[in-house]
């Protein structure tokens, strides 16, 4: 890949789009094993200007500037002061709130324009999702008004004021660190970001999700906690063993939900999409027996289960506990490289800002603040670390347990694979008619098309996606799906889920509760899809308990049309373009036409073949798919 130019897939692009779908999807496959999305190289650089220049650069030239602990540069100065981490957590919840930090961008589907975020949530008429409609008072419709885009207003302002205000005295800090500025956040400017999250949260979860309000709101709170508990010595411990807790429960939240057979399937796509991995040969490693057979090797397995969830898991706890300030150091360095490396494959979801304040906070919180020295669990009050504990792990458990409950992000999955996940089929032409929706962008085609892409090759490169997504195990199902309900699905046109809802509200993280058959329903009354035009097959996350997930097919139309489950080795046990046919699954319940009496569930197509590659496509000996 070249610096302006991508690496398109090798195919012609009027002639592809003829092809049965899974043979589409096996040849983008292929291709994503070596190439990923195929950006050009200037895309990741987008990113990295913008964690330089607006995260870092502006971000701490504010913070530093008025919190008096000398100027950015001057790292030596600032690295442990508790302020410039508290402001940190603002400044990166604020760029979160307006759309500019995590799903931003091409990556995340977000090509012109490259924010979703503020452009739809300060626009009254665009979809507003609010969890549980009708069941708290004042979040009933779907539709944004001018007072809730004047409440998200205000939050933004609300994040933005203790970035910029200089911080009050605090005694405490003076008598742990006589050379400390001595000055935090006042407590009061924590009030007013967490009551509004909550309000907009309760009107639309899309916000609070975005703003990743489960990261930065515990914080936030333990910020505000100052103020009742006082700021002498006790209240600034109990806040930094707070704080350690907070990071250790995501920590390790993240690395429990890693348990189970998907996240193995993540990390060989997330590999082959880095700009950072030098060879093919590496990329290759990933993946059992290319072109043949891609699902993931034992090396691949190993990077998940030892590099992932172990250190994960293992290493925070050594953090928390530890006494030693060089193991502390060390385990802390190893944190840092874990989060680095995340940023360096660019994960579609691309959450850079937040692995940033994640990797610094490793550093302030256990090597600036180090538990042999007054600030470990033992430091702080008993009832306050024991309280702290079951606050943070209780949504952790509940969503593994109930993952209907909870959202992806709240239960601490990050990037585990185990997602709840859709792909979204339209008749032929029928995409359009989201159009008829109030949003400041169009499909990610048009927007390609805008951009001067042809066509099919804008078609094409969202196909991509799809083959993305059969990489993963949900993928196997919900084509499994598609296929089962859908006799002419070569001729539907398919969508990621994710992608597609990142159209419509403005932000996606990887979550189908942000899709799921409210959000179908809250298009449906805009865009009156007749029945069996858009068909989506949902599928929700697997408890850690069980073997199976649960799925849905949605009808734009009708609603929900079945429900089953499948079981998840047999997802993970196939190839993603489904050689052997489509798994199978277990039908709890089927809608039936009102006027046939019939089933929906369409007649099961002959399985493709289970050749590696089609007959008129060839391997170079580079390995490229080509005509």
């Amino acid at each position: 890949m070249g610096f302006k130019n991508g690496k398109f897939p090798p195919v012609d692009p009027e002639t592809f789009l003829d092809r049965p779908l899974l043979d589409r999807v096996r040849i983008l496959a292929l291709h994503w094993v070596d190439h990923g999305f195929g950006s050009p190289k200037v895309i990741p650089t987008t990113y990295v200007v913008k964690l330089l220049v607006l995260y870092l650069g502006a971000g701490l030239t504010l913070i530093t500037l008025t919190s008096g602990v000398g100027m950015p540069w001057q790292v030596d100065r600032w690295w442990n002061e508790l302020i410039v981490y508290e402001k940190l957590v603002f400044w990166t919840m604020l760029l979160e709130a307006i759309g500019v930090a995590g799903s931003w961008g091409p990556i995340a589907g977000k090509f012109k324009p490259m924010t979703g975020g503020a452009l739809f949530w300060a626009r009254p008429g665009t979809i507003r999702m609010p969890p549980w409609p009708g069941k708290v008072p004042l979040t009933a419709g779907d539709s944004r008004t001018p007072l809730d885009a004047a409440i998200y207003l205000v939050l933004l302002a609300a994040l933005a004021v203790p970035v910029v205000l200089p911080g009050v005295p605090a005694q405490g800090l003076e008598a742990l660190f006589p050379d400390s500025v001595g000055t935090l956040i006042d407590p009061r400017l924590a009030i007013a970001p967490i009551v509004l999250t909550i309000i907009l949260g309760l009107r639309d979860k899309t916000i609070f999700i975005a703003a990743r309000a489960e990261q930065y709101g515990p914080p936030i709170i333990l910020f505000g906690l100052v103020g009742l508990w006082g700021t002498g010595s006790g209240g600034i411990v109990d806040l930094v063993v707070g704080l350690k807790l907070v990071i250790f429960s995501v920590w390790v939240g993240a690395g429990i939900s890693k348990f189970g057979k998907h996240f193995a399937n993540v990390v060989p796509p997330m590999v082959s999409n880095s700009p950072c991995v030098p060879t093919r040969w590496i990329r290759r490693r990933h993946y059992r027996d290319f072109p043949n057979d891609i699902r993931p090797s034992g090396t691949a397995k190993a990077i998940a289960h030892v590099l992932g969830t172990t250190v994960e898991i293992a290493v925070p706890v050594v953090l928390l506990f530890t006494t030693d300030t060089t193991v502390a150091a060390l385990a802390a360095a190893l944190m840092v490289a874990f989060h680095l490396f995340i940023v360096s494959t660019f994960p579609l979801a691309v959450p850079l800002e937040w692995n940033l304040i994640f990797a610094y906070g490793a550093v302030f919180l256990f090597v600036g603040h180090p538990a042999g020295q007054g600030f470990s669990v033992f430091d702080a009050s008993p009832w306050f670390v024991v309280t702290a504990l079951v606050c943070l792990f209780f949504f952790p458990v509940l969503g593994n347990l109930r993952p209907d409950l909870v959202a992806f992000t709240p239960s601490m999955r990050q990037y585990a694979g185990n997602w709840a996940s859709a792909l979204w089929a339209f008749a032929p032409g029928a995409e359009d008619k989201l159009d008829r929706i109030v949003r400041p962008t169009r499909n990610q085609v048009r927007q390609l098309e805008e951009m001067g892409y042809p066509p099919e090759v804008a078609e094409i490169t969202m196909q991509q996606t799809i083959a993305w997504r059969s990489m993963h195990s949900q993928g196997r199902g919900l084509f499994s799906l598609l296929i089962d309900h859908i006799p002419d699905l070569d001729r539907w046109t398919v969508r990621e889920g994710e992608f597609a809802c990142n159209s419509v509200i403005g932000f996606n993280f990887g979550d189908g509760h942000l899709h799921d058959a409210s959000l179908i329903a809250a298009i449906q009354k805009r865009c009156n899809f007749a029945p069996g035009e858009f068909l989506v097959a949902w599928v929700e996350s697997q408890p850690i308990h069980r073997s199976t997930q649960s799925y849905k097919v949605i009808d734009a139309a009708l609603g929900v049309i079945e429900t089953g489950t499948w079981n998840v080795e047999d997802a993970v046990a196939a190839q993603p373009w489904l050689p052997d046919g489509p798994i199978p699954m277990s039908v709890t319940w089927q809608r039936r036409d009102t006027v046939s009496g019939e089933t929906r569930r369409a007649p099961v197509p002959a399985a493709p073949s289970a050749g590696s590659v089609p007959d008129d496509v060839s391997l170079t000996p580079a390995g490229d798919v080509t005509q």
